[in-house]
């Protein structure tokens, strides 16, 4: 029996953003279809608080996937050689439980964020929208920066960062990604005014957006507050939006953004419209209006890697690609 490893060149060799894309609407709808095992994750921290041990198990039932992610969070390597999320996908056979896959982790955690964005930016943005404000430069900017000129005709491409060098070395760096020169901005009000995509990609605890600055029409992907006390939009602009997540579950238990609005008062339970998997199957309505300002609040779910994992594993396959370890077990 051989087990496939996948690094982060590889993953990013044989997860292309736009088949990602497909996968998140593929994974999404089986949710909302109800084809899933998806148990909440389970967090361990470290004795100092300095990082967290996260453990995001689930089953996909179409395709088969069957696995788990483990992934550590670490915020103080912003800066450093080091991403702030590391670790490994693994993959299992659903009959018999051997495993048949590890792959890195954080390509494909970098990957599949985006494309779900793409995906809701695809669902909930309106047709014309294509001025981009990127909140952040980590990562996550650059792979939404992918994202977002996949599904949308970008015509203009704003970015902030606390540090305005790190701003101008994104701009710099990857120039290639979009089909605009990159504009660096001294605040995030000066990169979101006027902007109709709004991608936040921080490790703020606090909010770095405010709803006095969206515009109508604005559609926002809130991506980086994944815990109950962080939040990356204040309570206006949760109030003004239409609000949805990838799994409901997730983003009552662990969303800053939805919660805080929550404990204030500001909002009610019923401000959660749903997941974007139930406006997929059409259970929900998405945009209504034009000028409805709409949010997709990323939270991040096992299936969304496990689809990523099983598209990897079958591609390596076919092209012959990766590299096979021997194992125990029945010989291949």
């Amino acid at each position: 029996m051989k087990v496939l490893f996948v690094n982060e060149a590889g993953v990013q060799e044989l997860l292309p953003m736009r088949d990602c894309i497909d996968l998140m609407r593929q994974a999404l709808t089986a949710l909302a279809n109800g084809h899933v095992v998806l148990p909440l994750r389970s967090l361990m921290r470290l004795p100092d608080q300095s990082g967290l041990l996260g453990l995001m198990p689930g089953y996909l039932g179409d395709p088969q996937a069957f696995g788990l992610k483990v992934v550590s969070v670490m915020p103080h390597n912003h800066g450093t050689a080091y991403d702030s999320h590391q670790g490994v996908v693994m993959l299992f056979g659903a009959l018999h439980g051997e495993p048949i896959a590890i792959l890195d982790a954080t390509a494909i955690t970098a990957i599949r964020t985006a494309a779900a964005s793409g995906l809701a930016t695809q669902v909930l943005a309106r047709a014309d929208a294509g001025d981009l404000a990127l909140i952040g430069t980590g990562t996550q900017a650059r792979t939404h920066l992918q994202a977002m000129a996949c599904v949308r005709t970008l015509r203009r491409v704003r970015v902030h960062s606390r540090a305005r060098e790190n701003g101008e070395r994104f701009a710099r760096t990857h120039a290639a990604l979009s089909p605009v020169p990159i504009e660096v901005m001294a605040s995030p009000e000066e990169a979101v005014r006027g902007a109709d995509l709004v991608c936040t990609t921080t490790s703020s605890r606090e909010p770095v957006v405010k709803g006095a600055w969206l515009s109508a029409g604005t559609h926002v992907n809130a991506v980086g507050a994944c815990f109950p006390l962080a939040r990356e939009l204040d309570t206006d602009a949760v109030q003004r939006a239409r609000l949805f997540t990838d799994c409901r579950e997730s983003c009552v238990n662990e969303a800053g953004d939805y919660r805080l609005p929550l404990a204030e008062g500001a909002i009610t339970e019923s401000h959660l419209l749903g997941e974007l998997g139930d406006v997929l199957t059409g259970k929900i309505a998405g945009r209504v209006s034009a000028d409805d300002v709409t949010l997709y609040e990323s939270l991040g779910i096992a299936l969304e890697d496990l689809a990523a994992a099983h598209f990897i594993h079958a591609r390596a396959q076919a092209t012959g690609t990766g590299t096979w370890l021997e194992w125990g077990g029945p010989a291949s």
